[in-house]
């Protein structure tokens, strides 16, 4: 039964955290259309959402260094930039 509520709670944090980078990546590009449609405007990037839920305890290190990881992909992509990078990284270790 504790593998189970492991892998469960490992889904639900790596769902989270897609969510929460794919609504900054998606903000981001709406932000960048915008400023393509009307360039004499200036874009001031909107309020941050609020902070994920942080991880269940007994959230093991297996599943932050998962998270780690697509997090790395996604900047190594140049989906997220240095700064989101360390602000994720830093939520996720805590």
């Amino acid at each position: 039964m504790p593998g189970l509520l492991r892998g469960v709670a490992r889904t639900a944090v790596v769902a989270g955290t897609a969510t929460a980078v794919s609504n900054r990546v998606s903000r981001r590009q709406a932000g960048r259309w915008a400023q393509q449609e009307a360039p004499a405007q200036v874009y001031q990037e909107p309020a941050p959402a609020a902070a994920p839920p942080p991880p269940p305890p007994g959230a093991d290190m297996t599943s932050k260094i998962d998270q780690l990881k697509q997090l790395g992909d996604l900047k190594n992509q140049g989906v997220l930039t240095e700064a989101e990078f360390e602000e994720q990284k830093r939520r996720i270790l805590g």
